[in-house]
């Protein structure tokens, strides 16, 4: 019968832990597993990331890119055809897209594309609607009201 207190791990299952810098009986002695002399054998020793020996490292070789406009807009779309498989009379705007999960959490504004069809009314409250959505959302009897 098997006890807690025969219970003996696998073999090899538990390692010793290396202990660096002991003596030269734990194997690990003298040079401490660092080799002999150099820059990483020092105490203290630590090289920055990108450190390339004093040589101009590559990200500052290379020309800085691009412009990112601080002040850009984000927008979650949404195609009018998810819109026409929505069953749901109310006011569509982006606290229901959210809960829905149709428009991402950190989404803050929400456009309207014209992609596919709609033949059913739908009342929506968006920050921006391309045209052909539009044409679409209004030609089926549904209303549009834009939120500055």
């Amino acid at each position: 019968m098997i006890t807690l207190d025969s219970l003996v791990p696998h073999e090899g299952a538990k390692k010793k832990k290396k202990r660096i810098g002991r003596g030269q009986g734990s194997g690990h002695g003298k040079t401490a597993g660092k080799g002999s002399k150099g820059q990483k054998s020092r105490s203290g020793a630590s090289i920055p990331a990108g450190f390339q020996g004093g040589q101009m490292p590559i990200y500052r070789q290379l020309p800085k890119r691009g412009f990112k406009n601080p002040f850009r807009k984000s927008y979650g779309v949404l195609n009018v055809s998810t819109l026409g498989a929505i069953e749901y009379d109310g006011v569509i705007d982006l606290e229901f897209l959210q809960k829905r999960g149709l428009v991402r959490k950190r989404d803050k504004l929400v456009k309207i594309l014209g992609d596919g069809e709609i033949n059913r009314a739908v009342n929506i409250r968006v920050h921006a609607v391309s045209r052909t959505a539009r044409e679409k959302i209004e030609k089926a009897g549904g209303s549009i009201e834009i939120i500055s």
